[in-house]
């Protein structure tokens, strides 16, 4: 049995529903933008994912019977707004930055239109995916440049909700990670699984040397063993003589990794073991990463940093209506004029401007259907069209897609440090 996505939402959503049903403004068509207003933790870009995720959570997005029982039984709903609710199906149009995809302060990165009862009641659900899963991305990929050709598995699962842990997976791997150690990622994403073992095998065993011989029992000479549980020498020593110099790699779960590295890579040699991988672990971050460039090291595990966004679990993305049907039937821009949370009215199109295939501005124009400027790309993309969706794709693509997004941005976009967007968004 499929479980309706239609509850994951916000309270007032109905509200607002229910009193455009009385009011007679519930038909109207109306354009939502989904953007962020700046780029969280001051990066230098952020990365579009949840696209795939929230157009399988529309498709499921139903008021069964039991979603209207609990409406109905709670009161937080008429019965003419259950009655609208029980044959709810979007019929609107979604367009959208594709996964993968770079983006700046003020990219549109989805456009959604169709009536305001239809829209509205989206608001929660494609913030709630966009916003989750673009900061895990954002974060994995200056990950992922830290590491250079060294592979990143995500291990986040025991740090977040065991639901987000498998959206954090996907959108780790997205952005460049090799593989997760979340199994349910594999299963229902296709990413790569991987992994070794915990200290508590180890402890399990009467010595070191029985639990390793355990191991490589089971999975062979090409597994990786963990030496940090006692003695990281003695531990790297015991290694190689049970494996011998075919064996897969160490792991390394602490200590001054930098300097641990050096000696085990020393020393493994020094045994023969020249082929035999290390692999670190122990609360990385981009900032760990990129300090253990120059160390003998040859893969990493990530596990806190990634699945928490690196100190910024939200991409800071806002949904809100930039036009609307006036009661001639013309679309006009609405825009928010709040103190220090404005937005620009109109529905936008928007392009990445390029020069010699370094991007160099985000375009974005209140011209729907205008053509891509010389030397820019269109950015948006027809996700859902007639309430049919049609921007469904392989996780493959989008993961591609990235390696291609930022492999076009200045050299500036992969410093650390704080500072603006790399590349200015420019309104028309």
């Amino acid at each position: 049995m499929v479980m309706s996505s239609a509850l994951l939402t916000d309270h007032y959503e109905l509200t607002m529903l229910q009193a455009a049903l009385g009011s007679g403004a519930a038909r109207r068509r109306a354009v939502f933008e989904v953007f962020a207003r700046h780029l969280p933790g001051g990066r230098r870009y952020g990365v579009v994912a949840g696209t795939g995720r929230f157009l399988d959570a529309l498709a499921d997005f139903r008021f069964g019977e039991a979603e209207l029982a609990f409406l109905r039984d709670n009161r937080v709903v008429n019965d003419e707004t259950l009655d609208f609710l029980a044959s709810y199906r979007f019929q609107g149009d979604v367009y959208g930055y594709r996964e993968g995809e770079c983006y700046f302060p003020g990219s549109p990165i989805m456009v959604v239109d169709g009536t305001f009862a239809e829209a509205v009641l989206l608001e929660t659900l494609i913030l709630s995916i966009l916003n989750h899963d673009s900061a895990i991305a954002s974060a994995a990929s200056r990950m992922v440049h830290a590491a250079g050709s060294r592979p990143i598995i995500e291990m986040g699962s025991r740090r977040t909700h065991e639901l987000a842990a498998v959206a954090a997976a996907r959108a780790a791997y997205l952005a460049g990670f090799s593989s997760t150690s979340n199994l349910m990622a594999g299963s229902m994403y296709g990413v790569p699984t991987a992994g070794t073992s915990a200290h508590a095998f180890t402890l399990l065993h009467s010595s070191e040397y029985d639990a390793f011989q355990a191991q490589i029992d089971s999975l062979g000479a090409d597994t990786t063993l963990l030496v940090d549980t006692y003695d990281v020498a003695k531990g790297v020593r015991t290694a190689v003589e049970l494996a011998g110099p075919e064996l897969g790699a160490v792991r390394i779960d602490s200590g001054d990794l930098a300097v641990v590295a050096r000696e085990v890579r020393q020393m493994l040699d020094s045994l023969g073991a020249t082929g035999t991988r290390i692999v670190v672990t122990s609360d990385l971050d981009e900032y760990a990463i990129a300090a253990l460039a120059a160390a003998p090291v040859d893969g990493y595990g990530v596990g806190t940093s990634v699945v928490t966004g690196s100190g910024v679990p939200t991409a800071a993305m806002v949904y809100k209506l930039v036009a609307r049907e006036d009661a001639d039937g013309a679309l006009w821009p609405v825009a928010k004029k709040s103190v220090g949370k404005p937005s620009r009215g109109g529905r936008k199109t928007a392009f990445r401007a390029l020069e010699n295939g370094v991007a160099t501005a985000e375009l974005v124009t209140c011209s729907p259907g205008a053509a891509a400027p010389d030397g820019a790309r269109p950015l948006l993309h027809q996700l859902v069209r007639g309430g049919e969706i049609v921007g469904r794709e392989p996780l493959e693509a989008a993961r591609e897609r990235h390696r291609a997004a930022v492999a076009e941005l200045p050299v500036l976009a992969h410093q650390l440090s704080q500072g603006d967007a790399v590349i200015p968004t420019v309104f028309s």
